[in-house]
């Protein structure tokens, strides 16, 4: 019992300091020592161990200016040829893959442009086959798979509740054909499975514009549709079963678009890319990503057209109107903006942070930060994350 005991401790240390490393809290032995609260011989009995896994490189010039004269504190860093985990995310063009190593790294990522069927296994065979091709090239070993989709995820099953984007039922168990297509692919890697916009969330937390927050509201824009995520003490809020903050349904113009939940107005079809391109008179292009058409015209053409400008405001007015009545109910202490709110943000952060303070209560008395988020493929990164999220807890019990 006792050998058990200290076995379980010693895992439960070596996971606390590959989350350190993982996570930008520990780049020198010295900070990781201070980090785990443990002898200098301890943390260097760690570091060795998570070395031989393959998991960090151990760099024995002096890296920590405040290291004690004489004994330099070795830097630490993630392994480059260490193991990754692929990542998947399916939209309504298609879908992304990537490889993702220890830290957030995108090590390499395409996309691939497919209609998305109302079989999960069309779309997902395709994209794990892309994403092993990434996995050979690079050469590394792959600890795990996560998949970002456009549903909220009911829990414990891993099924696609509310998939209105694309043409997948509801409950389409895309847990279980993500699983299948992965050992058909002869990839021996546990698999997870998170809404979009929450993995996005869950990434900036740790890797991007969100370290730090206490109460991290995110809101994001996808090709259609608005999504949003509550972190709370470093965990995604979800709810009782995965469920919660669908905050594309909220009215933000009764006299608005027809919303496929069956309502007018909601946030998801009133300050979504179809919505701005609707607005500035624009007629979609079937060829390339409504997301991107969205992010050009603002790019393009609104410094010089009064009618992309207009569309812009009234995407800006719909979207200050959803974000304040957040605030108001959450009281978060940071919101991060991505997809197309992040480059209306960019446009005017004045007139969108007035809107917002103007119409919410915490907004006017806290200023609450309105922020864009910073990483390219966040909800990637998050996807990464669930999968990695085994490794941190216990390295040696699945590496090992």
């Amino acid at each position: 019992m006792e050998s058990r005991q200290k076995l379980t401790r010693g895992h439960a240390v070596l996971g606390r300091a590959l989350t350190a490393v993982h996570l930008g809290q520990a780049r020198t032995r010295s900070r990781l020592t201070a980090e785990l609260g443990v002898t200098r011989a301890t943390t260097g009995a760690v570091t060795a161990e998570l070395a031989a896994l393959g998991l960090i490189s151990i760099d024995t010039r002096s890296g920590d200016p405040a290291a004690t004269p004489g004994r330099p504190s070795h830097r630490l860093a993630i392994d480059p040829d260490g193991p990754v985990v692929l990542a998947v995310q399916v939209h309504v063009d298609g879908f992304r893959v990537a490889i993702v190593g220890l830290g957030g790294e995108v090590v390499a990522t395409t996309a691939g442009r497919r209609y998305v069927p109302a079989d999960p296994s069309d779309v997902l065979g395709a994209a794990v086959d892309t994403g092993n091709d990434l996995l050979r090239a690079s050469g590394r070993r792959c600890a795990g798979a996560g998949l970002a989709v456009p549903s909220a995820v009911a829990e414990p099953d891993g099924t696609a509740l509310n998939p209105l984007h694309v043409a997948w039922r509801a409950g389409a168990p895309v847990r279980a054909v993500f699983t299948e297509q992965i050992a058909r692919a002869g990839l021996n890697a546990p698999c997870f499975v998170g809404n979009d916009v929450n993995l996005g969330a869950l990434a900036e937390h740790r890797h991007g514009a969100g370290r730090g927050a206490t109460h991290l509201l995110v809101i994001a824009t996808g090709h259609r549709g608005v999504g949003g995520a509550f972190v709370v003490d470093g965990k995604l809020y979800t709810g009782s079963s995965g469920l919660s903050m669908e905050v594309g349904h909220l009215t933000v113009n009764p006299e608005g678009r027809p919303c496929h939940c069956g309502n007018r107005g909601c946030l998801d079809v009133e300050a979504d890319p179809p919505a701005l391109l609707e607005a500035a008179g624009r007629v979609p292009d079937p060829d390339v990503p409504l997301l991107r058409q969205a992010i050009d015209l603002l790019r393009d053409e609104h410094a010089t057209d009064p009618l992309v400008r207009a569309a812009a405001h009234t995407v800006v007015d719909r979207l200050a109107t959803g974000l304040a009545g957040l605030v108001n109910v959450l009281n978060p202490d940071r919101v991060v903006l991505g997809g197309l709110h992040r480059h209306l943000l960019d446009l005017d952060a004045d007139r969108l942070t007035a809107l917002v303070a103007d119409r919410s209560l915490w907004g006017r008395g806290r200023g609450v930060p309105l922020m864009g988020s910073t990483l390219a493929h966040g909800s990637l990164v998050g996807a990464a994350e669930l999968a990695w999220q085994p490794v941190l807890d216990d390295p040696l019990g699945v590496l090992g």
